[in-house]
């Protein structure tokens, strides 16, 4: 079984208190981290070096040119025996789901972020999951994260309030 931190626009020039206890109290012992886009900033990810965790991240529309020079706009990662897609998303939040699915196929599931608004579900036989945002509320009432649990070839997830 294999254990995923999930996160997505964090909209940050640096690490902070909050992605440093999301570290320490959340991701402690997870087997990976993705970050979904949007970081801004690649010094985001600073809070996770302490955990000497594998970090997988794709660029989101608001990320400097950094970001976008390191980090795809889509990828694609098989965990055990689940092919997961990985993209920020773009557009609006109506559709979002079936837009970002034309950009992959052959996957179980797609994690992705942009609408801040936290999902975990099955539609169309794919499994999708956003975490949401843990540094914004702008469109949301809550701060979240989430969590992916894998398993042969079975995936569930939890979305964390922060």
């Amino acid at each position: 079984m294999k254990k995923i931190g999930v996160i997505s626009d964090t909209h940050l020039n640096a690490s902070c208190a909050i992605l440093e206890r999301i570290a320490s109290e959340h991701f402690f012992d997870v087997d990976l981290i993705i970050h979904a886009g949007d970081m801004v900033s690649l010094g985001v990810l600073d809070a996770f070096i302490p955990l000497r965790k594998e970090i997988v991240a794709v660029c989101g529309n608001m990320d400097d040119p950094g970001v976008r020079q390191t980090y795809p706009v889509t990828r694609t990662v098989t965990i055990e025996d689940v092919t997961i897609g990985i993209t920020h998303g773009w557009g609006s939040p109506h559709g979002i789901r079936q837009r970002i699915l034309s950009s992959f196929s052959g996957i179980d599931a797609l994690i992705y972020g942009h609408t801040h608004q936290a999902f975990s579900g099955r539609e169309r036989g794919v499994f999708f999951f956003n975490p949401g945002s843990p540094t914004d509320l702008r469109f949301t009432s809550n701060r979240t994260i989430g969590i992916i649990q894998v398993n042969g070839n079975m995936i569930e997830g939890a979305i964390v309030i922060v």
